[in-house]
């Protein structure tokens, strides 16, 4: 499916029936990060709905969308309001997270809900071993040169890569879908350049403090071993949030959807079944 925002051109999938539950995927991944996930929620009675969002992984390039991570928040609400989505539950992870805690800060006008798994917040807007993108992407040629290297399958395994985010490697197929986007088209490398390049930890800090006056539940599904946001950074967040519970997830890194997708949609259905 397709939806038009603002001249920008979005496609999202759209799966059962019942009150909306929304994804937001992070840098350089896509929908099919929930392929897993959605199943457990749309079987329990919701309607879930899965965009891939410009973050370097999309199909169809937006060259005149504010890819700013503000910019991108209000694409996220725009989104909410074409559908006439309302008391809708948004799950996040890794990058996406950040830019879900703007959304909550700035346009919580329709959200019901939140599920946080483990997502950039804080100081770490990129974590530290990601820190170094937003410089050099604006080097002409860096993110051509990024996209390139990442043809090569034995640095998935690598901390600046797949590494730190996936204790399990994702199919090749599904690799390949999060990659080949931005290997392929110009104009999907632009957006992808034009986002990171604006990555910055001054919104996650001041969306923070602002955070203190979203009263809606909030699950913070974390996992336990995660190596780029540990469990401190979460337990920071449920002391920020008024309302927040915060659930530990064995055997996982940050991409809980790919590592640990049963349990993440026991953990959702559980929540919605206690705050809907």
């Amino acid at each position: 499916m397709e939806i038009e925002l603002g001249g920008s051109r979005l496609r999202y999938r759209e799966v059962g029936s019942g009150p909306p539950v929304v994804f937001v995927h992070g840098l350089l991944v896509n929908g099919e990060l929930w392929r897993k996930v959605v199943p457990v929620v749309a079987g329990a009675g919701y309607r879930c709905l899965v965009p891939d969002w410009p973050l370097g992984a999309h199909s169809v390039p937006v060259p005149r969308a504010d890819l700013t991570p503000p910019g991108v928040a209000a694409l996220i609400a725009d989104f909410l309001d074409a559908l006439d989505l309302r008391d809708v539950t948004l799950i996040a992870n890794d990058t996406g997270g950040a830019i879900t805690q703007l959304v909550m800060a700035d346009h919580p006008e329709r959200i019901g809900r939140v599920v946080l798994t483990p997502c950039d917040c804080f100081e770490a807007f990129f974590p530290s071993v990601f820190a170094p993108l937003p410089r050099f992407v604006r080097i002409p040629g860096a993110t051509w040169l990024l996209v390139q290297a990442l043809r090569l399958r034995a640095l998935h395994r690598l901390p600046m890569t797949f590494g730190w985010v996936a204790k399990r490697q994702p199919p090749a197929d599904v690799v390949d879908a999060y990659l080949l986007p931005s290997r392929r088209d110009a104009g999907v490398r632009a957006d992808l350049r034009r986002f990171v390049s604006a990555v910055h930890n001054r919104h996650t800090l001041a969306a923070a403090e602002r955070l203190r006056f979203f009263t809606r539940p909030v699950l913070l599904a974390w996992a336990r071993e995660d190596r780029l946001f540990p469990v401190s950074l979460a337990r920071r967040l449920a002391a920020v949030l008024p309302d927040a519970r915060l659930e530990l997830i064995d055997d996982s890194y940050t991409f809980v959807p790919e590592d640990q997708p049963q349990a993440l949609g026991r953990a959702v259905v559980n929540f919605l079944g206690a705050t809907s």
